[in-house]
C-alpha cells in the first residue's frame, strides 16, 4: 500500500503541468503551435508576442503587418507567406524557411536568422539591423532598400542576393 500514496502525489504533479496549447487555439500572444499545419490562413495584423511556432507550417499564409516579436520558431515554413511590414523583431528563426515570401517593410531587428533560407524571397525595405545571418540562404532574394544588419547600409538598387 506505500506504493498508492506515490502515485496520488505523481498524478497530482501531472495535474499541475500546464497544458500545451492545441494547433486549433485561436491566434494570441504566447501561442502554442509548435509542429502545426497552418498553410493558407489569415493571420493579419495578429499579435503572435512570443508565440511558439517551432516546425509549423505557415506555407502561404497572410501575416501581413503581424506581430511576431520574441517568436520561437526554429525550422519554421514561411514558403510563399505574405510578411509584409510584420515585425519579426528579438525572434528566433534559426533555420526556418521563408523561401518566395514577401517581407517588404518587414522588421527583422535582431532576430536569429541563422541558416534560414530567403531564396526569392522579398526583403525590400526590410529592416536587418543586428539580425543575426550566419550561413543564411538569400539566393535570388530582392534586398533594395533594406536596412542591412549594421544599421546604417541601405541596399542599393538592384541588390538581389546580396547588399550592395
Amino acid at each position: 500500500m506505500p506504493a498508492l500514496p506515490v502515485l496520488l502525489a505523481a498524478l497530482l504533479l501531472l495535474g499541475a503541468v500546464p497544458a500545451r496549447a492545441s494547433c486549433s487555439d485561436p491566434a494570441g500572444p504566447g501561442v502554442d503551435w509548435r509542429r502545426c499545419l497552418l498553410d493558407r490562413r489569415d493571420f493579419q495584423g495578429a499579435d503572435l508576442t512570443g508565440a511558439i511556432l517551432r516546425d509549423t507550417s505557415l506555407q502561404r499564409s497572410d501575416l501581413s503587418r503581424a506581430k511576431l516579436v520574441g517568436v520561437e520558431g526554429p525550422d519554421a515554413r514561411f514558403v510563399s507567406a505574405i510578411l509584409t511590414e510584420a515585425d519579426l523583431s528579438q525572434a528566433n528563426f534559426r533555420s526556418a524557411d521563408f523561401s518566395r515570401a514577401d517581407l517588404r517593410g518587414a522588421k527583422l531587428t535582431n532576430a536569429d536568422l541563422r541558416l534560414a533560407r530567403f531564396f526569392n524571397a522579398n526583403l525590400q525595405g526590410a529592416d536587418l539591423t543586428g539580425a543575426n545571418l550566419a550561413g543564411v540562404d538569400l539566393t535570388g532574394a530582392q534586398l533594395t532598400g533594406a536596412t542591412w544588419i549594421d544599421g546604417a547600409k541601405v541596399c542599393g538598387e538592384g541588390s538581389i542576393g546580396v547588399c550592395r
